[in-house]
């Protein structure tokens, strides 16, 4: 019984402070959509792919030296992100940042037992994103030769700027949407503790609870008589 009246109190709560928790809700998706789309500035990502594979001699298979070339990709990872390589990237494309600012746009994924790993740059410009993939990815290319000794890199797709390049971030859906559940669980928190400290007296029901004595009689209403004439 008792489980079935707190239910009862809980959706009396909503109901009774819906205005105040569609409120909120609406207030959150607002302020999180004008910040994604006025405030934030959006960031491009482009992309090229490089094949690590020695050159054989013979026309076979050698597991071996794959297993050696997919143990490489962990140090070229390195490399690649290293001021040996972006220092020659940011003299061709005479970019303003340092070696750090540019190593943070450079992100490079592999996936188990692969010979290719993918090089993914992001930048709030577009075209500079691909600009600067396809600089980091052919420099290293060149570089590689003479560092490690080896020529084993080769680049199986170059960057492309699309037509209508479309940001990876931020996602102004995905943000509105998490705005109108935290809104959403606000207004909710909120409408609670404003009945919990609503401590007045509104009808007979509240008096026998306070008091936990029964209710013996109630006075009426009145309403107002007007005399015509």
């Amino acid at each position: 019984m008792e489980e079935t009246i707190s239910i009862k109190d809980i959706f009396k709560t909503l109901k009774k402070r819906w205005k105040l928790i569609m409120l909120l809700t609406l207030i959150a998706a607002l302020i999180s959509g004008s910040i994604s789309y006025f405030l934030l500035t959006p960031v491009y990502q482009s992309s090229t792919q490089i094949l690590v594979n020695q050159k054989q001699s013979k026309n076979q298979l050698d597991s071996t030296q794959i297993q050696s070339n997919i143990d490489m990709i962990n140090t070229y990872s390195v490399i690649i992100k290293s001021p040996a390589i972006l220092e020659k990237v940011i003299d061709v494309l005479e970019l303003s940042q340092s070696v750090d600012q540019l190593s943070q746009k450079i992100t490079i994924t592999s996936q188990e037992n692969s010979q290719v790993f993918s090089l993914m740059v992001q930048d709030s410009n577009p075209l500079r994103a691909v600009e600067i993939a396809n600089a980091v990815s052919g420099t290293f290319q060149k570089e590689i030769k003479d560092i490690m000794n080896v020529d084993n890199v080769s680049i199986l797709a170059k960057a492309e700027l699309k037509e209508n390049p479309t940001p990876v971030k931020p996602n102004p859906l995905m943000n509105i949407a998490i705005a109108v559940v935290i809104g959403l669980m606000a207004g909710i928190g909120l409408a609670f503790l404003l009945e919990y400290m609503d401590n007045t007296i509104k009808d007979e029901k509240d008096i026998e609870t306070i008091l936990d004595l029964p209710l013996l009689g109630a006075i009426q209403k009145i309403s107002k008589v007007h005399n015509k004439g």
